[in-house]
């Protein structure tokens, strides 16, 4: 679709740039008055010889022959008054005849006559972006892209209407080479993380077309990534837009990550299909559009509700060490209660063992999986008697063992346990033999 909306660009161009220049006056015309920002002066080609060149070559009907004309025309006349018009015209007959690498050499050399030719900023804003997206040199191209991009939006600012060109086409153009340019600079400044910059032209690129699903898929995901200037509420919206719009397999896939986004910022998935409903026919979200964000309860309240509803007995390790360390001093002690003193059997992981003595009595212990993923100890042991050479554990192994809480630290958390013993698991029982039986008499 994009593809299409930029050869009918070109053609445009094509229409607008092809205006006859003002033949060559016979005599010499008498000099004009300067023009007006409103009425600018019609160019004219004075010399016969080069009017004639220049007007056989535009009115070419074939693409290709119209290349020929028009390369010819700039090869004889490169300093005519109309060679920005003769090179624009000639981009777009690159165009037409599908030679894509002509088609970009030949807008450099628009932009070499005239840094703000609007489009030649945005054939290459454009195609630079799609073959980034193509995965054609990307961050080099999309880079490139953005800075056509943002060029073509300086730009449009003090562009004047081209002679022979009605308002209604002048504000056309503008309106589609505005999408263009914001879609392009968006993106590139999504590629380096520059969100905030993402969002704003993405933004402006969506609200021009709504339908522009190429942006506004990537302008819901700057507001949507973590560690960004988050507009969850935005994003949220524009995220369930995207699903609206897309079609087949993507169309799934991107309510599945919206409803994931949703989930996590509203605690539940309920009343996501109420924002996909309404993303379906808004193009923007509404002044009133809001959604509850879930507040996780804080530590202590996770350490109060686990008291509450769990005994002590039946607590794992790891929620011990979080009433023990992130609950109030009144639900840590509850839970020291019934551990302090109390033999324990368990498995920790082995961080470090005493080195000092060929049979170690001290041990440094993970007794948490998060304490395990990061190597801290988070158990210090103390064994009753040196622990024997054949049964010493090796380091970053299991180890199953009793011991008795007799203190911890709160932060970091560390439990110090005593009397430690090893736990030995039973020798499997040897298999019976099998019972023969006689053959019974036939």
């Amino acid at each position: 679709m994009k593809k299409i909306f930029l050869a009918m660009l070109l053609v445009a161009s094509v229409t607008a740039v092809a205006q006859t220049p003002t033949a060559p006056a016979q005599p010499a015309p008498q000099q004009t008055p300067a023009p007006t920002a409103a009425a600018p002066q019609k160019k004219e080609i004075k010399d016969p010889a080069e009017y004639n060149a220049y007007v056989g070559a535009v009115q070419q009907q074939d693409a290709a022959a119209k290349v020929s004309g028009l390369e010819a025309f700039l090869t004889q006349y490169p300093n005519s008054v109309m060679k920005e018009d003769a090179l624009e015209l000639l981009m777009g007959a690159y165009q037409a005849t599908n030679n894509q690498a002509k088609t970009l050499e030949t807008a450099q050399k628009v932009l070499a006559a005239n840094p703000c030719n609007v489009r030649a900023l945005a054939l290459l804003a454009y195609t630079k972006r799609a073959m980034a997206e193509a995965g054609q040199n990307t961050q080099q191209n999309l880079a490139e892209a953005g800075q056509s991009g943002e060029k073509g939006l300086q730009c449009l600012q003090t562009m004047t209407k081209p002679d022979g060109t009605s308002d209604a086409d002048f504000q056309k153009l503008k309106a589609q080479t505005s999408v263009i340019f914001n879609g392009a600079a968006g993106m590139a400044a999504y590629q380096t993380k520059d969100y905030a910059k993402a969002e704003k032209y993405l933004r402006a690129s969506v609200e021009a077309d709504p339908t522009n699903l190429r942006d506004l898929y990537p302008l819901a995901l700057a507001y949507l990534t973590p560690g960004a200037a988050e507009n969850d509420l935005d994003g949220l919206f524009f995220i369930a837009r995207a699903a609206s719009l897309a079609q087949g397999a993507g169309k799934d896939q991107i309510a599945k990550f919206g409803k994931s986004k949703y989930v996590k910022y509203h605690g539940s998935e309920e009343g996501w299909t109420n924002v996909l409903a309404q993303a379906a026919t808004t193009t923007l979200p509404p002044a009133n559009f809001a959604i509850t964000k879930y507040v996780p309860p804080t530590s202590a309240e996770q350490a109060a509700t686990l008291v509450k509803s769990k005994k002590v007995e039946e607590m794992s390790f790891a929620e011990w060490q979080m009433v023990l360390s992130e609950g109030t001093p009144e639900d840590a002690e509850k839970v020291w209660l019934v551990l302090k003193g109390k033999p324990l059997q368990m498995v920790a992981h082995v961080i470090s063992i005493d080195s000092s003595s060929k049979t170690a009595t001290k041990l440094q212990l993970a007794g948490s999986s998060d304490d395990i993923d990061a190597k801290r100890a988070d158990i210090d042991l103390t064994m009753s008697a040196a622990i024997p050479v054949k049964q010493m554990p090796k380091e970053d192994t299991d180890f199953q063992f009793e011991g008795t809480p007799v203190s911890y630290v709160p932060k970091p958390f560390v439990m110090t346990m005593n009397d430690g013993a090893l736990l030995v698991k039973a020798a499997p029982k040897a298999a019976k033999p099998p019972v023969r039986r006689k053959p019974r008499a036939q």
